[in-house]
């Protein structure tokens, strides 16, 4: 820690007086005694944390309160929630024990600090800690969705407060942010706070990206303000008029959002037309909350045209995690679109402050569509050997996606994922349905499994006693209970045939006179690739491993004799080690790789193609060395969030005379001869190596994709504005890999 004086006399000020301001965020919720839990909470706190500073040097009880100050404030939670808060780090930090707290606070208090305690302990190294931790806290969200928003509002102070981390944590931190907990908060209904976590895993993980939008946001952001004052005064006027009570504010979307549609639709940040969103909050009591809605949508559509195919009505059938609201997109008076979101004071909270707000309304709406999600969760849990892995990767997929309302024959509502299969919904019924399912009618129509239903389709299954999961099931489901349910039963197939495989591994060995035992199993299983014995079993008994590839294995193990001897010590340091060898200086000395930055081998990741200049890091493959990526890599998150441990630093070293692979898409209006001058200002100006070249016109409409040898982002951002000023050309943009 650097050298710097501490006044204790200051620091004790500022705590007192954050803690002055948590009890004024938290004064709407306190009931009597309440003050003195939160006290004696805070209390604790301060002494199991007395002797401990955070990364920036400020005293660490600032974090606990702060996060407690985001659970009262932004999420809108309770006593207990504030005291679990203040005490979250204290088990696993201090001295503190689960049955202390419990002696003092209670039970409750206890099993929500246990949910949000990480585990220790060892665990499968090719499983990630991350995803166990992710798991361990699912399980208390079960019976506790307060584990989850506690752990939000760490996240998001630990986000806010991040430029004090080491780069490669903040890297990993702001992945995990992105991949799991930003779609979390999505699926408990905070928008509010989804929105900052994204834009804050945005700035650590493309700051340079993140910068450039926030610049152009400020540069607009005073015409924006008048375009907005032009469209909602005339609202106001009219509402004002009718009598109606409601306030209309302009809103501006996030950086990340922004960013996704400029990807999505290859555009600069100039054609982004709905910066902002303009937002009619009215103030009716519940019996009219739909006829004022209605009224307000009228108003507006009265003044400005609307788009036909950009309403969204969630107020007749709200979207899973309680979101109510009406959503349409009007021509504004200078001619470009606007979204206006309608809705009332009580929908407005439960979509800023999400389950909590959705608690405090509860007995309005008993069967909400949050009570349904949690049971789902109980449900995907309850399989009790699915690989973590697959379990957050299956639960991340049904975390972000919008809601499709299907009908059973008898008229019940079912909510599935949007892109939802025929088999889903059969798993939604029952597991045993999905297990025995062989087709379906939709609107009385017959249909396969995979058909993917539409919003509003009426399903009836059939079944027969005779089926059972496929392996090819799991390329169509989308519902993580699906996946979960179908994965279960075909390990439990693949059990029984791996038992027949084991027998007849057994025999050919006998007759190639090697010793049937594990140690000789396992090396067969690492021999031909396979990442289990169990694996090895199935494929004999499927005869995919025949007796021709076993003599293969025997000639390799007589050959290797020699060298026989296993190596101690830990197998992941030895695997880095054993890539640290003579390296031709020429062909690798472009990247420095790990804590001591070492010239190491190393291949460039296809998926985004790094050039120089790129943020980049490495990744340990398990069976092709180290892999460098892009920070900004579509697969980087996932990477990150549940692989920290094969994370390596990385970065450029001299880059002089290497060429790296890119990749350039082009649009344009189409032209003769457009095709030539393209490639005269790569090839001629820039004297740069084209790889491949695709092109097609339609309509006069130009589209190509070039792949490039460039030195540096320095070259290839010249390279793109040059062939931006090609006449024709109407956008140059990178794009990540060759598929």
């Amino acid at each position: 820690m650097k050298d710097y004086v501490i006044d204790i006399e200051a620091e004790n000020k500022e705590i007192r007086k954050r803690y002055r301001a948590l009890l004024r965020a938290c004064k709407p919720t306190l009931q009597r005694g309440d003050k003195q839990e939160i006290r004696k909470a805070f209390d604790l706190a301060l002494d199991s944390h007395k002797e401990m500073r955070r990364k920036s040097g400020e005293p660490y009880i600032y974090h606990p309160i702060a996060v407690a100050q985001i659970a009262a404030e932004e999420i809108g939670l309770g006593t207990t929630s504030i005291v679990c808060a203040l005490l979250h780090d204290v088990v696993e930090d201090t001295n503190v024990t689960l049955d202390e707290i419990e002696e003092m606070f209670g039970k409750k208090v206890r099993r929500i600090i246990d949910g949000l305690t990480k585990i220790s302990g060892i665990f499968d190294p090719n499983s990630s800690m991350q995803a166990e931790n992710f798991r361990k806290m699912l399980l208390t969200l079960a019976d506790d969705v307060r584990v989850i928003l506690i752990k939000l509002a760490d996240r998001l102070h630990n986000m806010r407060t991040m430029e004090f981390m080491a780069r490669d944590k903040q890297l990993k931190i702001a992945s995990e942010t992105s991949y799991l907990y930003a779609p979390l908060a999505h699926r408990l209904g905070l928008y509010a706070i989804k929105s900052e976590l994204e834009d804050l895993s945005m700035k650590f993980t493309d700051p340079d990206t993140y910068k450039f939008i926030a610049r152009k946001l400020n540069e607009k952001k005073a015409e924006r303000e008048r375009f907005i004052g032009d469209f909602i005064d005339p609202i106001k006027e009219i509402l004002e008029e009718q009598g109606i009570k409601a306030s209309v504010f302009g809103r501006p979307k996030s950086i990340h959002s922004i960013w996704n549609k400029m990807r999505k639709k290859s555009i600069p940040f100039e054609e982004v037309y709905d910066l902002f969103a303009i937002r009619i909050v009215i103030d009716a009591v519940d019996e009219k909350e739909k006829t004022e809605c209605w009224k307000v949508y009228s108003i507006v559509t009265d003044l400005y045209r609307p788009n036909p195919d950009r309403l969204r009505d969630w107020i007749s059938s709200p979207k899973g995690n309680g979101y109510e609201s009406l959503h349409t997109t009007v021509m504004g008076p200078k001619g470009q679109w606007v979204e206006v979101q309608i809705r009332t004071k009580r929908m407005n909270e439960i979509a800023e402050k999400g389950f909590a707000a959705h608690w405090k309304y509860k007995e309005s709406n008993s069967d909400s569509g949050l009570d349904q999600w949690i049971k789902k969760v109980r449900d995907v849990l309850s399989s009790p050997d699915q690989n973590a892995m697959d379990f957050v990767d299956d639960f991340k997929m049904n975390l972000f996606s919008d809601e499709i309302f299907i009908f059973t024959p008898k008229g019940t509502l079912i909510q599935l994922p949007n892109n939802a299969t025929a088999l889903d919904f059969a798993f939604e019924i029952h597991s045993d349905i999905g297990a025995s399912c062989i087709g379906a009618k939709v609107n009385h129509k017959l249909v396969p499994l995979s058909h993917v239903l539409q919003n509003g389709d009426q399903v009836e299954i059939i079944t027969s006693s005779k089926q059972s999961p496929k392996e090819d099931w799991l390329n169509f489901v989308v519902t993580a209970k699906a996946k979960s349910k179908i994965r279960s039963s075909l390990k439990e197939e693949k059990r029984r045939v791996a038992e027949d495989g084991k027998e007849i591994l057994e025999r050919k060995l006998k007759s190639l006179k090697v010793t049937y035992n594990t140690d000789n199993i396992n090396k067969i299983a690492n021999y031909l690739k396979y990442p289990s014995s169990q694996d090895l079993f199935y494929n004999v008994a499927k005869g995919i491993v025949d007796i021709k590839q076993l003599r293969e294995y025997v000639a390799h193990e007589k050959a290797v004799e020699i060298n026989a001897g296993s190596s101690s010590g830990n197998q992941f340091n030895s695997h880095i080690g054993g890539l640290v060898e003579k390296i031709n200086k020429k062909e690798f000395d472009t990247i420095l790789i790990g804590d001591d930055m070492q010239k190491v081998d190393y291949t460039l990741a296809p998926c985004c193609n790094p050039i120089p200049g790129d943020d980049i890091f490495g990744f340990l493959t398990v069976n092709d060395g180290i892999k460098i990526h892009r920070t900004s890599c579509p697969n980087a998150s996932k990477l990150m969030a549940n692989y920290g441990y094969r994370i390596l630093k990385a970065r450029w070293a001299s880059t002089k005379d290497s060429a790296f692979l890119t990749g350039l898409h082009i649009v344009g209006i189409d032209d003769v001869g457009l095709v030539n001058k393209l490639t005269t200002v790569i090839s001629q100006e820039f004297a740069v190596n084209i790889r491949s070249l695709s092109i097609s016109s339609n309509d006069g409409i130009f589209d190509g994709n070039i792949m490039v040898y460039v030195n540096d982002t320095q070259q290839l951002e010249s390279l793109m504005k040059n062939l931006k000023q090609v006449r024709g050309i109407t956008g140059v943009n990178r794009y990540e890999s060759e598929n």
